[in-house]
């Protein structure tokens, strides 16, 4: 008789971020608990590089069936937002359309108990090709947008536009409304962001776990 196949093993996790200072956050934090091999790749600033880096990361045969998540640091738009608060994306938005994202109230309830005491925001982030600052915040958040980045929505489009998988993008603010930075990393601000990007690893690591197999 025949012996079964072996069952296939669990799917791949690609991180997908922009900046340097984002890919040592995450690649420093915990990374305690995940299942199957989990790629972080840092795609370079801008919607183009984020397209580029993940279709060719995406048409290599390890990472064909890869869950996606984009990360990274982002701008809040709403008032109230304070650097260090997190941003989970029901949706994202670029010129072309919107990518609806899986497992929003999963990857909230992970965060939650990964950062107890800091704030998630969930709903639209929209894409920029440019740093988004003063007055073209307010026009953005009349959109229904709550956070802005240059390349969550290009990557998560690219993601699904590679194959079938399951999708995601979890931002931490490092600016707001009230709280613009200059720099990254030289205020109070992108300090704290920076410290809850290096933590929010075993959230996307639950999530992941938890998405359904792609179909193909």
């Amino acid at each position: 008789m025949a012996a079964d196949p072996a069952a296939p093993g669990p799917t791949p996790l690609l991180v997908a971020c922009a900046l340097g200072i984002e890919r040592l956050a995450l690649r420093t934090g915990d990374r305690g608990g995940a299942d199957g091999s989990v790629t972080v790749l840092r795609t370079g600033m801008g919607p183009r590089a984020a397209a580029r880096s993940v279709t060719r990361a995406l048409g290599k045969e390890a990472l064909r069936d890869a869950a996606v998540v984009a990360t990274g640091f982002c701008a809040g738009l709403a008032p109230g937002m304070h650097p260090g608060d997190l941003v989970v994306a029901d949706e994202t938005r670029h010129h072309g359309g919107s990518t609806p994202c899986q497992g929003t109230k999963l990857l909230v309830e992970g965060l939650t108990r990964a950062l107890p005491g800091r704030t998630v925001h969930t709903g639209p982030l929209t894409c920029s090709d440019h740093v988004v600052r003063g007055p073209e915040r307010g026009a953005l958040l009349a959109t229904g947008a709550i956070a802005v980045d240059m390349e969550s929505a290009v990557t998560l489009h690219s993601a699904v536009a590679a194959g079938p998988r399951p999708v995601a993008a979890v931002r931490v603010v490092v600016d707001a409304p009230q709280h613009e930075l200059v720099r990254i990393g030289t205020l109070r601000g992108g300090i704290s962001a920076f410290r809850v990007l290096r933590a929010v690893l075993p959230a996307f690591f639950e999530w992941h776990r938890s998405s359904p197999l792609p179909r193909r």
